[in-house]
């Protein structure tokens, strides 16, 4: 008995010297936890701009699930605006991709080695964006899941797609010009301007290698005009018609053989990888996608590419595209100028296709002119650009079927797209 009361009053004797000590270090443990806590963050200066940036992702992300707009990339988008606005997570680091760090000629400079082992998972997810891997693999996909037929059928189509990427250029000069406030560099007004050719991966590619400050914004305002062709396009077709070139109708298209199918792909890369070598990249991939659906010998990788390999590309696109845009590089008055800037590129492209229809029906024999509705179709918005041209023409005529005949300029405005990219990145990379 005696043992057992001696043991107590050892244990007890210990607790009481320990418990100052187990207190003092509760207490340091509690403080450092509160203070490493992101909600201590939105207090600091500045806080409330990542606060904001967190509505904006959640915004995004409610017009994705409940407004189905472009939902399979602004939903990872905007998921990855989330992450990289939570304080403290770590997860995203922009300092390390600034061009003084990726410069080799800088004291500063650091390789993807050391991103890799110093940086969080969406920096080494990122990697893919800067070296250009996650356009090019979604390009194959989209080529394994576009028909050229009509294209091929109808020829003429293809200046419609190159039309409708005037606006990508006429942007570029006009955003050089010296705004108070904005002060776009040719890089980033390069960048800007292929917001008109509606097609992210595109926009991704070449901002990625141009001015990567801003392909947050750049990302976010082309899927968000992509989203809303059904709403931009409609007015600006109308207003550029009359009810009498609206009520136009096409003849049938041609039948296209399997092995104009197959020369296709072919002969654009390489007549295109021989004009613009820096198009080279986009186009290839591209046009292997297409391949490998039309020669019929590769189903199973023709699959892969439209299914697998594409939806996990589109995920990390998705979601390092949308961890650029912090507070710090998404709340300026450059954002809000992207934004305007890249809605009248796009509405310019528009404009452009259906203003090219009208002078191509100039030099045409009356039935086989072309209905000017389809022009819209070039900016490269596949397949809704041309699904737009087709409503627009049925509330006229509800026989007047303009779909395949829209067909041609939209896949036209895949190529013409990539071309102008490689074209600006030629000029200024």
């Amino acid at each position: 008995m005696k043992n057992y009361i001696k043991y107590f009053s050892l244990v007890v004797l210990l607790l009481l010297v320990a418990t100052p000590v187990m207190a003092f270090e509760v207490k340091e443990g509690l403080s450092k936890f509160v203070g490493e806590m992101g909600f201590a963050s939105f207090l600091a200066e500045g806080g409330w701009k990542n606060l904001v940036m967190l509505a904006i992702g959640c915004f995004l992300l409610w017009l994705a699930i409940v407004k189905k707009f472009e939902p399979l990339l602004l939903l990872p988008i905007a998921f990855g605006m989330v992450l990289t606005n939570l304080p403290g997570a770590g997860l995203f680091h922009s300092e390390m991709w600034n061009n003084e760090f990726l410069n080799p000629a800088s004291p500063h400079y650091h390789s993807y080695g050391y991103i890799m082992a110093n940086g969080g998972l969406l920096d080494v997810l990122y990697i893919g964006v800067k070296a250009g891997v996650y356009p090019c693999l979604i390009f194959l996909g989209v080529g394994a899941m576009t028909d050229f037929g009509p294209l091929i059928a109808n020829p003429k189509s293809l200046l419609l797609g190159a039309a409708a990427q005037i606006g990508i250029f006429a942007t570029f000069i006009v955003t050089q010009i010296d705004i108070p406030g904005l002060g776009f560099t040719p890089e980033q007004a390069a960048s800007i301007g292929i917001i008109g050719g509606a097609d992210g991966p595109t926009a991704i590619f070449l901002t990625s290698k141009l001015a990567p400050e801003l392909l947050g914004p750049i990302a976010v305002a082309a899927y968000s005009y992509m989203a809303l062709v059904p709403v931009i396009q409609p007015p600006i077709m109308r207003f550029f018609t009359s009810k009498k070139q609206r009520l136009i109708r096409m003849s049938q298209l041609r039948t296209v053989s399997k092995k104009e199918k197959i020369i296709f792909p072919i002969v654009v890369t390489i007549v295109v990888s021989l004009v613009v070598p820096s198009a080279g990249t986009l186009v290839g991939c591209l046009m292997l996608g297409n391949l490998m659906k039309e020669c019929g010998v590769v189903d199973r990788l023709s699959k892969a590419a439209q299914n697998e390999l594409n939806n996990i590309v589109v995920i990390f696109l998705g979601i390092t595209v949308g961890a650029t845009a912090s507070a710090e590089s998404f709340m300026n008055v450059q954002t809000i100028g992207i934004l305007c800037v890249g809605i009248v590129a796009f509405g310019v492209g528009s404009a452009c296709g259906v203003l090219m229809a009208q002078f191509m029906n100039l030099f045409l024999k009356e039935g086989s002119k072309i209905n000017p509705l389809i022009g819209s179709a070039g900016v490269s918005a596949v397949p809704m650009a041309a699904r737009v041209s087709q409503e627009q023409g049925q509330k006229e005529d509800r026989r007047n079927f303009l779909l395949m005949h829209a067909m041609g300029p939209n896949v036209a405005g895949v190529i013409g797209s990539a071309v102008a990219a490689g074209l600006l990145l030629s000029f200024l990379g």
